[in-house]
């Protein structure tokens, strides 16, 4: 028997007497494919969980191992705000009071609003699926040396490098350094550990350009193990999420032709883009079964970060929240005419607040047919990365037209005379499109750090992000704004735009391991 070593890193602090009980007793001894993909299963995919909100309460799944992954991602960007209505008390753990440390950019974010630090375990989870998946593509080689050349092995080793690929541009997104291109071979990322075995030292940050060449070398093993390969699921891996997130790191990593190339013939698999002129109102813009999904895992927590301000567990009259809303930014960039406006948000019951609604609501969204809200790859992503690196390479007729795929099934009367002529103000729409279309899909953050630091047209050193800030008052049961709370540029405010590793990460590693230090966050007008 060849027993897979248990390879979990040691900074993840994770315990290995879990690690496969879920599903046998014995899986510690994978002899064929077949445990391997039992495997692969249980600790390499995110699992999706099946919630209960019926108040403003939603966050005791916060720290678990079982729990949400980064659901901060959505609330540290310009696409929402404050949501605050009558009052929780404050022993609750409401998306607002545990989440308002992201959403502030505070010198340490994972605090709730009584200045108790909870466990931000995200970074734990993340590093542990990579432990496992060196465990796996280290056992599925040995197996196809030993003469496996079944395609249930081929298409396991395909999607663990991806699976492995997408876990680090994930963390190097959240916790490292944006990508800049002319110093990504010395800015600081995050440990990168792809062997299976198990090493006595401390970890340290590795430098971007190591991690995104580790990152575009796993896809490229994918995509030649998993080529001519789609499953019948939205919830396994075949080459078009391959193709889908190389599009991604190629966009973000300014490879402007190989986003082009891997981001071509979606159609020819069978993918389309929905034409929301034939949506119908109250139904769910996006699912496992629509035909722009391409794949999904793990859980939707967009219901428990932003919520209506009418739960059933007051009748559905009570008129509360402590949560997060859509940003009056963001609803003010859609023309009246976008039928997304209709599609992606709907109105908070009392106060008719603006909220996402792309998904399941609170009242269905444990359908199966659910998608993730963050780890989720569709059509119209992959569409405006190419039209983004079309116009980027200086080829506008070509980037509107592809744009404009996308735009016929958002507008009932879209033409292409109506884009921008000139290229800088063509890549500019393209970024806003992306942002209009892409919104609460964890994409919005890591897009501004990117354009950010882009070697072409970078973000204004202007730019900010502002978030109102509120106080209530008990004797009146109202908030008044009190000021905002302000994210400067990169330039600035660098350290504010990484997510700092945990605490328990750093004591483990002994000082190898640091972080930025953020300024204190002041309230400003």
């Amino acid at each position: 028997m060849r027993y897979i070593i248990v390879l979990l890193m040691c900074l993840t602090l994770s315990s290995c007497s879990k690690f496969l009980e879920e599903y046998t007793r014995d899986l510690k001894y994978a002899e064929n494919a077949d445990d391997l993909n039992k495997l692969m299963i249980g600790e390499a995919f995110l699992n999706s969980l099946s919630l209960s909100i019926y108040s403003q309460s939603t966050m005791g799944e916060l720290t678990t191992e079982t729990g949400f992954i980064a659901p901060w991602l959505h609330v540290m960007d310009d696409d929402c705000e404050q949501f605050v209505a009558d009052f929780v008390e404050t022993s609750q753990p409401t998306p607002l009071y545990m989440l308002s440390g992201f959403h502030n950019w505070a010198q340490s974010p994972a605090v709730n609003i009584l200045n108790m630090t909870w466990e931000e375990s995200s970074w734990r989870k993340f590093y542990k699926r990579t432990g496992a998946l060196n465990a796996i593509i280290f056992q599925a080689a040995k197996l196809a040396e030993g003469g496996d050349q079944s395609d249930l092995l081929k298409h396991l080793r395909g999607e663990a490098h991806f699976l492995r690929a997408y876990y680090y541009f994930m963390l190097q997104n959240i916790y490292g350094s944006p990508y800049r291109k002319n110093t990504a071979a010395t800015d600081p990322g995050v440990p990168l550990k792809v062997s299976e075995k198990i090493e006595d030292n401390f970890f340290s940050r590795d430098p971007n350009q190591k991690v995104y060449d580790q990152i575009i070398a796993d896809l490229q093993m994918a995509a030649g193990l998993l080529d001519g390969y789609n499953p019948n699921t939205r919830i396994r891996i075949g080459i078009a999420a391959v193709k889908a997130l190389q599009s991604r790191v190629y966009l973000y990593t300014e490879q402007y032709d190989k986003v082009i190339d891997a981001a071509k013939d979606f159609e020819t698999m069978g993918y389309s883009l929905v034409n929301l002129n034939q949506f119908v109102s109250g139904s769910n813009f996006t699912s496992r079964g629509s035909t722009e999904t391409i794949f999904t895992m793990g859980t939707n927590v967009m219901p428990a970060v932003f919520m209506n301000d009418s739960l059933s567990m007051w009748n559905g009259d009570d008129n509360r929240a402590s949560s997060f809303k859509s940003s009056l930014n963001l609803m003010d960039s859609y023309d009246p005419s976008d039928l997304r406006l209709n599609a992606f948000f709907d109105r908070a019951a009392k106060s008719r607040a603006w909220i996402p609604a792309k998904y399941r609501t609170w009242r269905t969204y444990n359908d199966p047919d659910q998608v993730s809200c963050i780890f989720s790859f569709r059509l119209a992503e992959v569409v405006l990365n190419r039209a983004e690196a079309l116009a980027m390479s200086g080829a506008d007729g070509e980037a509107r037209t592809e744009l404009q795929k996308l735009r016929v099934m958002r507008f009932s009367n879209a033409d292409i005379s109506q884009l921008p002529q000139g290229n800088q103000a063509l890549v500019e729409f393209i970024r806003e499109e992306r942002r209009r279309e892409l919104c609460f899909e964890g994409h919005r953050w890591f897009d501004l750090r990117r354009y950010a630091v882009n070697s072409k047209y970078p973000l204004s050193s202007s730019f900010t992000i502002r978030h109102p800030a509120y106080r209530y008052d008990a004797q009146s049961n109202t908030h008044t704004q009190i000021g905002n709370y302000v994210l400067k540029s990169i330039a600035e405010d660098g350290a504010a735009w990484q997510v700092p590793i945990p605490d328990y990460a750093i004591e483990f590693n002994r000082g190898s391991l640091t972080n930025p230090v953020r300024n204190v966050r002041q309230l400003q007008p």
